[in-house]
């Protein structure tokens, strides 16, 4: 397999670039080898962004492209690929397939931020450059790695991405997503409720509502419940009007880890 070598920059100009033929080559290499990070539609997975949306955080012309897929990504866990030149273009060329026409957000960022810090209560449990919660997930960089469609179905429906189970449905290779919900029963009847963290036959460990670490062996335990559905709640129009979520949408979209 060809790799290119590091400072050896590629031409701008994919010459695959809109062919059916490499499309749908480029799909089969990235479902293969890329879908357990990226999901298998590339619209992101548990570990990689979605690529879907025509934002490219670390550059976004065809040999920024060509040059993250060969060498990775520093300070990421995309690593580099060893594949043919022809073959990344082919990916290139899926890729630039999937990014949707650009449609401007009419929210206004600075009002989504003071919404997210103050009214919409979401800096309780979702941190931004180390401030925050840490009962979701951290936002930092939430923007670059996510489209605007999926930042408001989670929003609107959160739990929608679990509920076809603890597994992420687009990762071939079954990385376990960590925001689903789980309830230990005590022996005693105490019902402790929290996000999972970690799991194995002996033990469970989960963060609880507030936001503290519990660990617990299954021997000392009455059950424990994993629940398909997420801890935030459903943000409805009577919370939050379109108005004020194209606001919030707009703030989250501008958070690209800068």
């Amino acid at each position: 397999m060809a790799v290119m070598a590091v400072g050896q920059e590629k031409p701008n100009a994919n010459p695959l670039a809109g062919k059916s033929a490499a499309i749908q080559e480029g799909a089969s290499l990235f479902r293969a080898n890329c879908s357990p990070c990226h999901g298998l539609n590339a619209r992101g997975g548990t570990r990689g962004p979605d690529l879907s949306t025509g934002r490219w955080t670390h550059g976004s012309s065809n040999a920024d492209i060509f040059r993250s897929i060969t060498q990775g990504v520093p300070g990421t866990e995309m690593p580099g690929a060893g594949f043919e030149d022809s073959e990344i273009w082919t990916l290139v060329a899926y890729l630039r397939s999937l990014a949707p026409a650009k449609a401007a957000l009419s929210g206004n960022r600075l009002k989504g931020e003071r919404i997210f810090a103050g009214s919409g209560g979401c800096s309780q449990c979702h941190m931004i450059k180390g401030q925050g919660g840490r009962l979701g997930p951290d936002l930092s960089r939430i923007g670059a790695s996510r489209s605007v469609a999926y930042l408001v179905d989670s929003i609107r429906q959160p739990s929608k991405d679990l509920s076809d189970g603890l597994l992420d449905p687009n990762n071939a290779l079954g990385f376990s997503l960590i925001y689903d919900s789980v309830t230990v029963v005590t022996k005693s009847g105490e019902r402790i409720t929290g996000v999972a963290k970690d799991e194995d036959t002996f033990s469970v460990q989960l963060l609880d509502t507030k936001q503290i670490f519990q660990f617990f062996l299954k021997k000392d335990v009455k059950e424990v419940i994993h629940e398909r559905k997420s801890l935030m709640p459903a943000y409805s129009e009577p919370m939050l009007s379109p108005a004020v979520l194209q606001d919030l949408v707009a703030y989250l979209v501008s958070l690209r880890g800068d």
